[in-house]
């Protein structure tokens, strides 16, 4: 009898905006926090982040991550891993320097990007600085990405910074050998309901040899199993904007677990 294969499954998020849990339209930050006026927000919470940290403890979805978009978002960071720790990733402004602290803080894992490319271009040294920090395990690369031409390019500081690296097989070898997880944002996609990149995902499904969480654009139950069969199970899938829990009226939370709890039994 054939062994039964991984499903895709749902990985929760609660992203920090000024020490409120937000949705954003990803492609609208930018590096001058002091300029709302360009900000796109689908989303403000009326909940504190730890709400949304004991909901997911509460159904045990497991893997989700905290992003911090930009300053001013310790404390609410801090608050959620205290409410389920152990057991939820935080990302946003990590460094060799700072990452130890936030295990220390509760963190699962920790998530860095724009650290590992000064300038906008990639530094191995500070990849392996923040491994040597925290250990491979602990470690997530965030490889979100933006489309210029026909390639996918690494983007940072909020997504506005496009980097030297390519997201391809070559460079996520790479990453992959001193990291235990990828987090892939579609930019260009996010925070607009208006589909997934399923072209990027089932690449990622070619390329990613470790587990990998696709975010962007997701915008029904469906995108699950789009996702799934797009990348052969081997890529999990974040909702943000389109979500009831984030003020979305596309897709029920409650139906995402029940997916959750089916696609576990499937596989095993």
């Amino acid at each position: 009898m054939a062994e039964a294969r991984r499903r895709s499954v749902f990985r929760p998020c609660i992203d920090l905006h000024n020490g409120e849990v937000k949705q954003i339209v990803g492609g609208t930050l930018h590096e001058d926090d002091s300029d709302e006026s360009r900000l796109k927000t689908n989303f403000v919470a009326s909940h504190p982040s730890p709400y949304y940290a004991e909901l997911y403890k509460k159904h045990g979805l497991e893997g989700g991550h905290v992003i911090k978009l930009g300053p001013g978002n310790d404390q609410a960071a801090k608050e959620a891993l205290a409410a389920w720790p152990g057991h939820l990733q935080v990302g946003g402004g990590i460094t060799a320097e700072n990452a130890r602290e936030w295990l220390d803080a509760g963190a699962s894992k920790v998530i860095v990007t724009s650290y590992l490319f000064p300038e906008g271009k990639f530094s191995l040294e500070r990849l392996k600085a923040v491994c040597s920090a925290v250990g491979k395990d602990r470690l997530v690369v965030d490889v979100s990405c933006r489309k210029r031409g026909d390639k996918w390019l690494v983007a940072m500081n909020k997504w506005q910074t496009i980097t030297d690296m390519e997201v391809c097989k070559e460079s996520l070898d790479l990453l992959a050998e001193y990291c235990s997880e990828f987090l892939i944002h579609a930019a260009d996609v996010e925070g607009l309901c208006q589909g997934i990149d399923e072209e990027l995902v089932k690449k990622l499904g070619e390329w990613a040899s470790i587990p990998t969480t696709y975010a962007g654009g997701a915008k029904s139950v469906a995108d699950l199993e789009l996702v799934d069969r797009l990348s052969n199970g081997k890529v999990d899938l974040t909702y943000g904007s389109s979500l009831d829990i984030f003020g979305g009226s596309l897709v029920k939370f409650d139906d995402l677990v029940n997916y959750n709890n089916q696609a576990v039994a499937q596989s095993g």
